[in-house]
């Protein structure tokens, strides 16, 4: 007899955005604790396309924690049509893994950048809050922004302020292992 999978008693929605560091970490960290108890984490990232961030390496390592990447592996001023069509396959990979139920943790970094850069519009994320499964817990990261609607539909909104970053106040720019 197989032993019945561990279930969250309720998924909530949570929200991590803001010009301070530390977003995808935050989500990353919970992530990792969640499948210290055996539940199952899928991170979907939105405009980080194939480029090796030390965080796939270790998660890699973690199990029941997946990820998928979507987008170019490069920063974009302005987004493209390659950029826009890496969106809404993300998306639809998002609604797929959410409405699977297979999973206890669902995170979609980045989503809030790639809503605020029109790479995809809001209301795909607006309906994906609705309709998640009672017992999964969504975790949205962003950059700077984040739509208000979705602030106003999570039940955990995290802003990370900045006070003082080394970029500004030494020139040091992002560093192999810290930042990436």
């Amino acid at each position: 007899m197989t032993t019945p999978r561990k279930r969250l008693k309720q998924g909530l929605v949570q929200v991590y955005f803001g010009r301070g560091k530390g977003k995808t970490t935050a989500a990353i960290g919970q992530g990792v604790r969640a499948t210290g108890h055996g539940f199952r984490v899928y991170m979907i990232q939105f405009m980080k396309g194939n480029y090796k961030y030390g965080e796939i390496e270790a998660i890699k390592n973690v199990s029941n924690f997946e990820l998928k990447q979507f987008g170019s592996p490069d920063l974009i001023a302005e987004p493209g049509e390659f950029d826009k069509s890496e969106g809404k396959k993300a998306l639809t990979f998002a609604e797929e893994v959410i409405m699977s139920d297979e999973y206890d943790i669902v995170i979609l970094d980045e989503v809030g950048v790639a809503i605020s850069m029109n790479v995809i519009p809001v209301e795909p994320v607006l309906d994906l809050i609705t309709k998640k499964p009672k017992l999964v817990e969504l975790i949205l990261t962003g950059g700077p922004k984040m739509h208000p609607k979705i602030k106003e539909m999570a039940d955990l909104v995290t802003e990370m302020r900045m006070i003082k970053h080394y970029y500004s106040s030494q020139g040091i720019t992002a560093r192999y292992g810290i930042e990436y």
